[in-house]
C-alpha cells in the first residue's frame, strides 16, 4: 500500500495545473477557527516529536503569551494608535473589509513629518542657544548680519497675512480675481519721484596751470557777483562766469612768493588774499587795485574767512588773527588753540561761531564774543579730537546754524557732523578716501565732498542719512578745493591735475527759479571807503 501511496503523491506533485494538497496552509486558512488551528498544531508537534515544547499560537484569545502592554493594563495585541470616530482600531489578527489581514495606519493622521520637524527644531534651537552662550556679542552680531545678507529676513516674508481684510474690488471692475491688492498707503503710480538727473560729466573744464599741489592751502572762491577767484602760483586770476572773461588781478613781486588763500567778502567786491610772507592783502576787483596790506603773522597764511567787516586768517604758526578792516589798527584779536598749521577756517552763517581745523588733528569752535579778549584768556568753546588726521574740510549747515561738518585727511577719511550747541558728534561716515573739501547744497538737503587719495572724485551725499546720491569722476589727481556758485546750482572743483571742472549737480526747480529775482547786493559803505584808510 505504501508503494501505491508514493506513486500517487509523485503523480500529484508532477501535475502543474492541479491544486496543491501538501505544504503549509495559507495564513487565512490557519485563522479559520480556533479549534481547527489548535488540532493542526498538536498533530504537527506530535509528528515532529516536539510535544513537550510550548508553541506560540496565532490566536487572539491566547493573551497569556503576549508581551505588548494593552490600554486596559492586560497583555494582548492591542495597538496605541489614536482612535478615530469612536470605533475601535482593528487588532493584528482582524480582517479588514477588503479581505486583508493587516492594519496600515494613515500617514496623514499620525503627522510623522510634523513631529520629526518639531523634534529637530527643538534640538537645533537648543544647540543654537548653547553655542550663543559661548560666543561673544560681536560674533553674534556678525552672524546675524551675515544671515540677513545671505538669506534675507525670512521671518517677515509671508505669502498670506491675516492682520487685515483684503479691500473690495473697485466698483465696475469686470473680474475681482484680476485685482492686485497692495498694503501700501500710497499707490506706486502716485509716488513722488525723488531721484533727479545729475550729469556725470562736467559742464566745463578750465585749465589751471601751476596750481599748487598743497593740501593745506585754500586757493579757490566764488563771489556773489559770479566771479571765480583762483590762485595759480604767485598769481590770482578772476574768471567771469557770466561772460567767460578771464583777468589777472595780481602778481606777487618775489619769485619764491606764492598765494596761500583767497576769500571774497560777503558783498563780493573785495577779495582777501593770504600770502606765503604772512600778509593779508585786500583787493578791489572793480578797480583792480590793492587797498590794504595787513601783516602780523610769523608764517604763511593758508586760510581766510570773512565775518561782516572782520576777516580772520589762519597761519602755519597755529595762530588765528582777526582784522577789522574799518580801522587803521586792524589787528583786534588772536586765537591760539592750535599747535600746528590752521588749514580749515570758516565762520558760521549767523556770525556767532568760528570753526578752525588744524594739522594737529583738532577741530576747534570759537565764539565771536571773544574776538577782542586777551589771547591768553581765550579758550575754544569746543575742542573735538576724534579726527585722526589734519582737518581741512570744515563747512557749516546753511539751514541749521548749529550743525558743523568736518572732514579728515588720509589717515582719518571720515566726515563727521557736530552739534556745537551741546558739543556732541551727531554722525560719522567713512568715505574710504582723503577728504579735502565740503560744500552744502542750498537747494537740497545734500552735501558734496571732494576727495584725494585714493578716489580723486566728488561724492554727493543725502543728509542726514548720508547715503550716496552720485559720484562725479574725471579728475586724475586729488581734488583739493571746491566752491559753490552764487545761485547754488554749480560746484567748481580744482585738482592737482591742473584743471578746474564745473559740475551742474544742484539744478534749481523751474517753479522756484521763476520766483527768484536776480539782484546785486550794494557795496558796504565801510568796505567802499577802504582806500581812504592807510
Amino acid at each position: 500500500m505504501s508503494h501505491f501511496s508514493l506513486e500517487t503523491e509523485l503523480a500529484s506533485a508532477l501535475r502543474l495545473d492541479g491544486p496543491i494538497n501538501r505544504g503549509p496552509a495559507m495564513r487565512w486558512q490557519r485563522k479559520q477557527g480556533e479549534e481547527g488551528n489548535q488540532s493542526v498544531n498538536m498533530s504537527l508537534n506530535a509528528s515532529c516529536g516536539l510535544g513537550k515544547t510550548p508553541v506560540k499560537t496565532a490566536s487572539i484569545n491566547n493573551k497569556s503569551m503576549s508581551k505588548t502592554p494593552s490600554s486596559n493594563g492586560s497583555l494582548g495585541y492591542s495597538h496605541k494608535t489614536p482612535k478615530s470616530g469612536g470605533k475601535k482600531t482593528p487588532g493584528k489578527g482582524a480582517k479588514t473589509p477588503n479581505g486583508g489581514d493587516r492594519f496600515i495606519p494613515n500617514r496623514s493622521t499620525t503627522q510623522f513629518d510634523l513631529g520629526h520637524f518639531m523634534i529637530n527644531q527643538d534640538t537645533n534651537s537648543q544647540q543654537q542657544s548653547e553655542n550663543a552662550e559661548m560666543m561673544s556679542p560681536s560674533k553674534l552680531e556678525y552672524q546675524k548680519v551675515m544671515s540677513e545678507n545671505l538669506n534675507g529676513d525670512l521671518a517677515s516674508k509671508k505669502i498670506i497675512s491675516y492682520k487685515g481684510n483684503l479691500p473690495n474690488a473697485p466698483e465696475g471692475h469686470q473680474s475681482s480675481l484680476q485685482v492686485l491688492y497692495s498694503t501700501c498707503k500710497t499707490p506706486a503710480s502716485t509716488a513722488k519721484k525723488t531721484i533727479r538727473n545729475i550729469p556725470q560729466v562736467p559742464e566745463r573744464i578750465l585749465d589751471a596751470p601751476e596750481i599748487l599741489d598743497d593740501y593745506y592751502l585754500n586757493l579757490l572762491d566764488w563771489s556773489v557777483n559770479n566771479h571765480l577767484a583762483v590762485a595759480l602760483g604767485n598769481h590770482v586770476y578772476l574768471w567771469n562766469a557770466a561772460t567767460g572773461e578771464i583777468n589777472q588781478l595780481l602778481q606777487l613781486d618775489g619769485p619764491e612768493d606764492y598765494i596761500g588763500a583767497v576769500a571774497w567778502v560777503a558783498e563780493g567786491n573785495i577779495l582777501g588774499v593770504g600770502t606765503s610772507a604772512g600778509e593779508v592783502q585786500l583787493w578791489d576787483v572793480a578797480q583792480q587795485k590793492r587797498l590794504r596790506n595787513m601783516a602780523g603773522h610769523a608764517a604763511r597764511v593758508g586760510s581766510l574767512s570773512w565775518n561782516s567787516y572782520v576777516v580772520s586768517s589762519g597761519s602755519r604758526s597755529g595762530a588765528i588773527h582777526h582784522h577789522d578792516v574799518r580801522v587803521a589798527q586792524h589787528h583786534v584779536g588772536t586765537f591760539t588753540g592750535h599747535s600746528q598749521e590752521v588749514c580749515g577756517l570758516q565762520w558760521s552763517p549767523d556770525g556767532k561761531h568760528l570753526a578752525s581745523g588744524g594739522n594737529d588733528n583738532l577741530l576747534n569752535v570759537w565764539t565771536a564774543q571773544n574776538l577782542t579778549a586777551s589771547p591768553s584768556a581765550i579758550q575754544p568753546v569746543h575742542t573735538f579730537s576724534q579726527h585722526l588726521a589734519a582737518v581741512k574740510a570744515v563747512s557749516w549747515c546753511p539751514w541749521q546754524h548749529n550743525v558743523l561738518a568736518s572732514g579728515g585727511g588720509t589717515a582719518d577719511r571720515h566726515i563727521r557732523f557736530w552739534n556745537v550747541s551741546v558739543g556732541s558728534c551727531i554722525n560719522a561716515v567713512d568715505t574710504k578716501s582723503q577728504v579735502c573739501a565740503l560744500q552744502w547744497s542750498k537747494e537740497y538737503k545734500e552735501l558734496v565732498s571732494s576727495h584725494g587719495f585714493a578716489l580723486n572724485q566728488l561724492t554727493i551725499w543725502k543728509y542726514p542719512a548720508m547715503t550716496k546720491v552720485a559720484e562725479l569722476t574725471g579728475h586724475t589727481s586729488r581734488v583739493l578745493h571746491m566752491a559753490m556758485s552764487p545761485d547754488g546750482t554749480t560746484v567748481v572743483s580744482a585738482g592737482a591735475d591742473e584743471t578746474l571742472r564745473l559740475w551742474k549737480c544742484f539744478s534749481v526747480d523751474k517753479e522756484k527759479k521763476k520766483s527768484q529775482k536776480s539782484s546785486i547786493v550794494p557795496r558796504d559803505q565801510t568796505i567802499a571807503h577802504l582806500s581812504k584808510i592807510r
